[in-house]
C-alpha cells in the first residue's frame, strides 16, 4: 500500500529534521525506519522506498538494515508488542513457562497478533535486565519479576484498555506506533519521570561503597563517596 499524500506531508518534514541532526545523511537511517514504523506499525516496502528516497540510498541498502535489526517489523504488529525474554537466565527463572502460557492464553504463536489487533507476542533475546528475571517487555518498556499469572493479567489489561504502568522507566505505557515516534527522536514528556533504577540494580553500588571498591580495581573509599 502506497503512503497517502497526507502521510507523506507529515513524514517529509519530520524526516528532514531527523536527517539534519547528523553530519552524514546515511546516519539517520535507523531513526527514519522508526519514523515510518510509527506511521504504519511496521516497515512496509513503501516505508523502505520512502527512507531510500530521503537518504539517496537504494532500496536494497535500506532493506539490508531493516532486516538486520529485530526491532523493525516487516508485517503489521498489534497496538502492544509483548516480548518475553527466553534467554538463559530468564528462561531458567520462568520465561519459557510464561511464553508457553501466553501462547495458550492468547491463542497465537510466536510473532503473531491477536485477531483484535491489540497484542502481538514474540520471544525475544536478552533485554539486559537479568537482575529482574524473568522479564517481559511491552513496546520495549520493562515488566519485571513476572509470572504466568501476572503475564496473563497484563495482556488482559492491554486488550481491555485498562491503563498499565511499566515496572521501571516511563510511568505510562504508549502504543506501538507512539513508541516508534519516540525512538525516531521525537520524545514524549515522560523522560524525567518514572522509576529508572530499582533495588537489585543498586545492590552492586551499595556493596562497592561498603567495601570501598574503586572502578580501577583498587580498594579504599571510591572517589566521590567520601
Amino acid at each position: 500500500m502506497a503512503l497517502s499524500e497526507e502521510a507523506r506531508a507529515r513524514l517529509v518534514p519530520q524526516a528532514a529534521e531527523i536527517i539534519g541532526r547528523y553530519p552524514k545523511a546515511r546516519s539517520a537511517l535507523l531513526p527514519l525506519l522508526h519514523l515510518v514504523q510509527s506511521q504504519e506499525g511496521y516497515v512496509s516496502q513503501e516505508g523502505i522506498k520512502f527512507c531510500a528516497e530521503q537518504l539517496g540510498l537504494t532500496e536494497a541498502d535500506v532493506t539490508g538494515v531493516a532486516s538486520f535489526y529485530t526491532m523493525f517489523k516487516r508485517k503489521p504488529v498489534g497496538d502492544y508488542h509483548v516480548g518475553v525474554c527466553t534467554n538463559s537466565l530468564c528462561a531458567v527463572m520462568g520465561g519459557d513457562a510464561i511464553f508457553a502460557d501466553l501462547q495458550e492464553h492468547l491463542g497465537i504463536g510466536n510473532d503473531e497478533t491477536t485477531a483484535d489487533g491489540k497484542v502481538s507476542l514474540e520471544h525475544v533475546e536478552c533485554n539486559a535486565a537479568c537482575d529482574y528475571a524473568p522479564v517481559v517487555m511491552v513496546n520495549w518498556e520493562f515488566f519485571d519479576n513476572m509470572t504466568p499469572s501476572k503475564a496473563r493479567d497484563l495482556v488482559d489489561d492491554l486488550r481491555s484498555g485498562t491503563p498499565v504502568s511499566p515496572t521501571r522507566g516511563a510511568p505510562r505505557l504508549v502504543t506501538w506506533k507512539q513508541t516508534g515516534q519516540i525512538l525516531a527522536g521525537f520524545p514524549d514528556d515522560q523522560g524525567a519521570e518514572g522509576n529508572t533504577a530499582g533495588d537489585p540494580t543498586l545492590a552492586g553500588l551499595r556493596s562497592a561503597k561498603q567495601h570501598g571498591w574503586r572502578p580501577d580495581g583498587g580498594s579504599g573509599a571510591a572517589e566521590g563517596t567520601q
